[in-house]
């Protein structure tokens, strides 16, 4: 059984739901996870994992949250390669034009990506949502 790190950062809690949807589903399959804010996870830990789901709001111009995300998931980009890895996150405008970039940018450091659209939520999760999280999380634990 593979060692799974739900790691997210949410500003208004939507992709924060998500992130324990997805990890109720990883514990649902009968895989061992656990989940960690941004902040709270310390990249020394990152070898532990080999596999991770971040999660991560559009921000800006449909980018990462750039003070306390981004910094930390270059900090941990060059430890991805052959970790496998999902990516999700919720926005309220755009076209989901920063999940598309993000797939790209971990695509290039090797990971192997589950996935290839991402989980991408509009506006907050509703029940139907917060299911296809942890089907999401399943399909994940599975991978």
């Amino acid at each position: 059984m593979e060692k799974t790190a739900v790691i997210y950062w949410s500003g208004t809690g939507n992709t924060e739901q998500m992130a324990k949807a997805i990890a109720e589903g990883i514990s649902d399959a009968g895989n061992n996870c656990e989940i960690f804010e941004i902040s709270n996870f310390s990249s020394e830990r990152i070898k532990e994992f080999p596999k991770i789901a971040f999660g991560c709001p559009a921000m800006g111009a449909e980018e990462l949250e750039p003070s306390e995300f981004e910094p930390v998931f270059t900090t941990l980009e060059p430890f991805l390669k052959n970790k496998k890895i999902a990516l999700f996150g919720s926005y309220d405008w755009g076209d989901g034009e920063w999940m598309r970039l993000w797939q790209e940018r971990i695509k290039d450091d090797h990971a192997l990506l589950f996935d290839n659209k991402g989980l991408i939520v509009h506006s907050s999760p509703d029940d139907n949502d917060i299911n296809a999280c942890k089907i999401f999380g399943t399909l994940f634990s599975q991978y």
